[in-house]
């Protein structure tokens, strides 16, 4: 009985210290793969994490100790609930969640919406927006510098619901796109002068905006479905159109 006894006992302290000496190796790889990525961040800890094959890292920032949780060769982060890619700081969570959100793009009702087009118009966006967004506003000034581009606006008015009447005007003015960009994408909103007693799809267009769940503004729609808020910067806006633009059809 004593001999079995002793053999498991070597065994079971075996194998302490192999995953001793490889927590120690992922520690290091870890160290080395965050200081040849982020050589001005100072890594004050690395140990295993509580989940198997995860290590937490500790470092400082301006804001105090920070926490993050990565695999052993610090290839993909877990931060605020998300998994970022290391490499290209892609959020591949918030990614999934974009596809999973996605909608047919042919079956918004785009009657409801204003359409702008400069140029060619190959690239193609929908946005539910409120005037009176500041987030909006410099989305609207953002889209101004890019060309070749279809941008379908649902006036959703949410932010300041008692000035619905000034997107009902926009749709019931003579020139509905110049009265919406002066009201939207002005430095200060000019509001149309004529009125909204015309119909017009803004209740309409507040009841798509509850049942797509658009929960704020803006919200944009690609052509091929994806949803985004309106964070983007510039450059990152037209790539993400660019890259739309050259999928093939079916894929849109």
């Amino acid at each position: 009985m004593m001999p079995r006894m002793n053999k498991i006992l070597r065994i079971a302290v075996a194998l302490l210290v192999l995953g001793t000496l490889q927590a120690r190796a992922g520690e290091a790889e870890i160290r080395q793969a965050l200081k040849a990525r982020f050589p001005n961040v100072r890594i004050d800890g690395v140990q295993p994490a509580p989940l198997e094959g995860l290590f937490e890292v500790r470092f400082v920032t301006q804001d105090g100790p920070q926490i993050i949780y990565t695999d052993a060769l610090a290839n993909f982060f877990v931060v605020d609930g998300s998994i970022v890619d290391a490499k290209s700081g892609r959020n591949l969570t918030e990614e999934r969640l974009q596809k999973l959100s996605a909608i047919e793009f042919n079956s918004l009702p785009l009657d409801l919406a204003l359409k702008v087009q400069r140029g060619n118009g190959k690239r193609v966006l929908a946005m539910f927006t409120d005037p009176y967004c500041p987030y909006c506003r410099r989305l609207e000034q953002s889209l101004l510098q890019i060309d070749d581009i279809t941008v379908y606006v649902f006036m959703f008015p949410v932010i300041r619901p008692d000035f619905a009447d000034h997107s009902k005007a926009v749709w019931c003015a003579p020139d509905r796109v110049k009265a919406w960009l002066e009201l939207a994408a002005a430095e200060k909103p000019k509001v149309p002068t004529g009125g909204a007693k015309c119909a017009n799809p803004v209740d309409k267009v507040l009841e798509l905006g509850r049942s797509l769940n658009v929960r704020g503004t803006p919200t944009l729609f690609f052509a091929n479905g994806e949803r985004a808020g309106g964070g983007m910067q510039l450059a990152q806006l037209r790539a993400k159109l660019d890259d739309i633009a050259r999928q093939p059809a079916s894929k849109k």
